[in-house]
């Protein structure tokens, strides 16, 4: 007969007492389960920039184009939106809920160099990508130097 193998393991009460501690604040405040495991969240985003553009992409998993709200004001780009949670089942049927849900908002101050008024923005398989042009007098201009000899350039200038 093969002795049972036990994993010691010091912070597994840890989250025991941590939801009795929770229950114990929903109760004496009269806040459901549903409402304790969704919480505000904010969207992870990547900015880059080309020469022609800025770039932000956001990754919005579950969010609706038509809960999107994008605005640029005082050269403030604010992208907000909602993720709704959906009850497809019973509340009793979920093992686990780490997700999270809700209203969420995020600010980027913009750069004079871009154009706030040519915003391109598009939503693919959860990810809101925002191309805005910057204005003709940011991009970066190349300068033809002339290879004349310095005798020639002088002469050429009625020296």
């Amino acid at each position: 007969m093969r002795a049972a193998i036990n994993h010691f393991e010091p912070y597994s009460g840890a989250s025991t007492l941590q939801n009795q501690v929770n229950r114990l604040f929903n109760q004496a405040f009269g806040n459901s389960p549903d409402k304790a495991s969704i919480t505000t969240w904010a969207p992870a985003v990547d900015i880059y920039e080309t020469e022609q553009q800025l770039v932000v992409k956001a990754d919005l998993p579950d969010v609706r184009s038509e809960d999107l709200d994008i605005r640029v004001e005082n050269n403030i780009l604010t992208i907000r939106g909602d993720r709704k949670f959906e009850k497809k089942v019973d509340d009793k049927n979920y093992l686990r809920v780490e997700r999270t849900y809700g209203s969420f908002s995020r600010s980027f101050s913009l750069a004079n160099t871009v154009n706030s008024e040519a915003i391109k923005a598009d939503y693919k398989n959860g990810v809101l990508t925002l191309t805005i042009r910057k204005r003709e007098e940011a991009k970066p201009k190349q300068i033809k130097v002339n290879s004349g000899t310095p005798a020639v350039a002088a002469a050429a200038a009625g020296r």
